[in-house]
């Protein structure tokens, strides 16, 4: 039996030995989709005369974003409005599903539920953890009217171990108008958040001095 392309389609066409084509059509090896790379560490700097803005960068890309208006801080304390300083793990990331397509991502993905928030009470047990919420009950709600959560990348900070007042709920996130001061996230415009969280893995690092 032999086996040739049939002009106009993109399938292969069997024929029979005496030349009559068959009904069913065998379509042809899809070319592998080369895999995106993802970044080894994304870099946030202070940028020079103001402490509640910064430049991120990760390979070729270079954006201002916005930091805690507390600057950015070695001793971070909950609720001092820091950025804090140091090296962290990018754990997942969270999206909006009723606020955009699936983001294209290496992380692991989580949707973002109305009860979803992160509990940033020292006091409590699951202090600095992702924890389901009541309506009335306190706590920094993940599900958010002013769009800043639409899309959050979760970092490790003060995760292994988790101590007491030193801090809660530090993500990447969506930024105000105007990059204004954030509580303590790095925050970006929404178009280049999308971008860097298409090359974000299990083992990029973001390194904030």
């Amino acid at each position: 039996m032999a086996i040739e392309a049939v002009a106009g389609f993109d399938a292969w066409a069997d024929r029979t030995g005496d030349g009559r084509r068959a009904d069913r059509y065998i379509t042809p090896p899809m070319k592998p989709t080369p895999k995106r790379r993802s970044y080894s560490i994304i870099c946030v700097r202070r940028r020079p005369g103001d402490r509640t803005q910064g430049w991120l960068t990760a390979d070729s890309l270079r954006v201002l974003v916005a930091l805690g208006r507390g600057g950015i801080k070695a001793n971070k304390r909950e609720g001092d409005g820091g950025t804090p300083r140091g090296c962290f793990r990018l754990v997942r990331l969270w999206w909006r599903p009723d606020r955009g397509p699936r983001p294209r991502a290496l992380l692991p993905l989580r949707p973002i539920a109305t009860a979803d928030a992160w509990c940033e009470a020292p006091s409590d047990r699951r202090y600095n953890r992702p924890i389901r919420l009541t309506r009335g009950q306190p706590g920094d709600r993940l599900w958010r009217d002013d769009g800043l959560y639409d899309l959050v990348v979760e970092l490790d900070h003060n995760a292994r171990p988790r101590i007491a007042g030193r801090g809660s709920a530090v993500f990447i996130h969506v930024a105000r108008p105007g990059l204004r001061p954030t509580a303590g996230c790095v925050a970006l415009p929404r178009a280049h958040l999308r971008r860097l969280v298409e090359r974000c893995g299990r083992n990029t690092r973001i390194s904030i001095y």
